[in-house]
C-alpha cells in the first residue's frame, strides 16, 4: 500500500509536522529523505531494507559513494543530497559552538565533536583549541590511525596550541567500533599531552571519546 493511502497520523511527513522529528523512527526519517520507494515497496519499506543492509543509520551515512549508489533505490543524486545534508549539519553545529564558552554548552560541544569524528573507518585524533575564556578558536584534526604513543606526538600538539594562541584545549578521538570506552593507551597519551602542554601554560579541559551515544568524557570520569 502506498504511503498516501496510509492513515494521516501514520504518514512520516504528517507525523513529523504534527509531533516533531523526535517522534519518528529511523526508518521514517530516512523515508522522508528518500521521498519515494521502489516497485512493490513504500519509502518506509525501502528505508527499513536499507538500514538492515547497511547495519543501521551510521553505516548508511558513512558508506562510500560506490556502496551507497549500488544499493537499490539510491544513486548519485541521493548521495549528493545526503552529503549536502551532512555538511549542513556540521556547519550548523560549528556555528552553535563558535565563540561560545564550551563549558556552558557541553552538549553542543559533544554534538559538534561527534558530527566531525563519527563515521570514520579509522581513528582520528582532534583538538578543539580555546581562548582564555574557553571560547572556541579552532577545530583541527591532527593524527590518523591507531591512537597510541607512537602516533600522537605531543610536540605537534604544543606547536598547534602555540600557533592558535590557545589557553586551553579539548582533545577528542573516535572509536570506529562504536564503543566509547577509553583504553589504557588513551589514558597514557592524554597524560603525556597534559604534561607537555603544562610547560606552555595551556590547560587540558577534557578528552572526549566519540562512539555510539553521547561519548565518554575523561574529565567527567575523573581521569584528568
Amino acid at each position: 500500500m502506498p504511503i498516501t493511502d496510509w492513515p494521516e497520523d501514520e504518514r512520516p511527513r504528517e507525523k513529523l509536522l504534527k509531533h516533531g522529528a523526535n517522534a519518528l523512527t529511523q526508518a521514517e526519517l530516512l523515508a522522508i529523505f528518500l521521498r519515494t520507494g521502489v516497485a512493490g515497496k513504500s519509502a518506509v519499506d525501502l528505508a527499513r531494507d536499507l538500514l538492515a543492509e547497511f547495519g543501521g543509520l551510521v553505516g548508511l551515512l558513512s558508506a562510500s559513494k560506490f556502496d551507497f549508489c549500488r544499493a537499490k533505490g539510491l544513486g548519485e543524486a541521493k548521495y549528493a543530497q545526503l552529503q549536502a545534508t551532512l555538511e549542513m549539519s556540521k556547519r550548523y553545529l560549528n556555528e552553535e559552538i563558535a565563540g561560545r564558552d564550551v563549558l556552558t554548552s557541553p552538549e553542543a560541544t559533544r554534538n559538534y565533536l561527534k558530527s566531525r569524528l563519527w563515521g570514520y573507518p579509522h581513528e582520528v585524533f582532534a583538538c578543539l583549541f580555546l581562548d582564555n575564556r574557553h571560547r572556541v578558536i579552532e577545530y583541527r584534526e591532527l593524527f590518523r590511525g591507531t591512537i597510541d604513543g607512537a602516533s600522537v606526538h605531543p610536540r605537534e600538539v604544543v606547536r598547534e596550541a602555540m600557533r592558535t594562541n590557545a589557553a586551553a584545549v579539548i582533545f577528542a578521538h573516535n572509536h570506529p567500533s562504536g564503543i566509547a570506552e577509553p583504553s589504557q593507551a588513551d589514558l597514557r597519551i592524554t597524560q603525556r599531552l597534559r604534561e607537555a602542554l603544562d610547560l606552555v601554560d595551556v590547560r587540558v579541559l577534557d578528552h572526549i571519546v566519540v562512539g555510539e551515544g553521547t561519548g565518554t568524557s575523561l574529565a567527567e570520569r575523573g581521569l584528568l
